[in-house]
């Protein structure tokens, strides 16, 4: 699906606005009950739909990003975006960089395509040990991920405990389609990363990141060279 071409159905926008009032709900009930909560926003387009809803509701959320190093033009324009739109600076979390000097050192620049090991101790360098530090002494986050999105995600609940991070999770979003979230963030006029107009529907690090063709699935352009299984990057394993 190429965004820029995307036009809503009338029952899509119906079904689409029923979900939202149970998402802005959700998350009400999340900040109100959860305190202190963030939302780890890796400006995906799920991500955008939460973040609007965050702001325009006023919650007190923490909303975070985390800057691996090796984002792609696109993303950084969009948090610049994101800044002009909402008057919203992000709170930007980076590596130690000591973990990511000593992990090139060792293995190379690209280590990532040489092993799923060395792919997950490059994500943990650069994503995972920056979140542990973002939810320090948080009661609970917040993500944008969908059940549709994996299928390592496949019946994602909306609420559940974070083991690895000890905290509670919530995933508003978790029964979403793809063409809902897009149906929001065309009707509510949200800025989003230009590449999902390039055939980008999941963007991560440019270096782990393609355009997919027709008929793959969404992730297909996440770690291309690995199997679907192994497509995660320590951020959201389940215990």
């Amino acid at each position: 699906m190429t965004p820029a071409l995307f036009n809503p159905t009338p029952d899509l926008v119906a079904a689409t606005a029923a979900k939202t009032e149970a998402a802005a709900v959700l998350i009400a009930r999340i900040a109100a009950e959860w305190s202190p909560v963030a939302f780890a926003n890796s400006l995906g387009a799920e991500d955008m739909v939460l973040t609007d809803l965050i702001v325009k509701a006023g919650l007190p959320i923490e909303i975070f990003s985390l800057d691996t190093g090796r984002l792609p033009v696109d993303t950084y324009d969009l948090m610049a975006a994101v800044d002009a739109h909402y008057g919203l600076k992000l709170k930007i979390y980076f590596p130690q960089p000591e973990a990511v000097e000593a992990l090139v050192r060792n293995h190379g620049i690209n280590a990532f395509y040489a092993s799923v090991a060395l792919r997950k101790a490059c994500c943990h360098a650069r994503k995972v040990e920056p979140l542990q530090r973002a939810l320090a002494g948080k009661r609970a986050w917040i993500t944008g991920l969908r059940a549709q999105q994996a299928t390592t995600r496949s019946g994602l609940p909306a609420q559940e405990y974070d083991e690895g991070n000890g905290l509670e999770k919530f995933n508003p979003l978790a029964d979403w389609s793809e063409k809902e979230v897009w149906t929001y963030l065309k009707q509510h006029g949200v800025p989003y990363n230009a590449l999902h107009d390039k055939f980008y529907p999941s963007i991560g690090c440019a270096p782990c990141t393609r355009a997919i063709t027709p008929g793959e699935d969404v992730r297909a352009g996440r770690w291309w060279w690995e199997a679907p299984e192994s497509k995660e990057c320590g951020l959201h394993v389940k215990a």
